[in-house]
């Protein structure tokens, strides 16, 4: 059985989190504030670390003003 949240897609999908976050001019701490999160919460997020749930990722679509879809196509 293979763990998904190193797979290339989901990789893919933190980095548009990441790009999507800079083109805001969002830091990680601004966001984590918006969100009502912890700035390690961000952090984990757009490391693959800590795998989102497509609740979470829609926040964050929201907060960049992206449609989902941009994070996973």
């Amino acid at each position: 059985m293979t763990n998904n949240i190193y797979s290339k897609e989901y990789k893919q999908v933190t980095e548009k989190l990441r790009s999507a976050r800079l083109a805001s001019g969002f830091t990680q701490e601004t966001v984590a504030e918006k969100l009502g999160k912890p700035q390690s919460y961000v952090s984990k997020s757009e490391a693959g670390e800590r795998r989102l749930d497509v609740t979470e990722l829609k926040k964050f679509a929201e907060l960049y003003k992206k449609d989902i879809n941009y994070f996973v196509e």
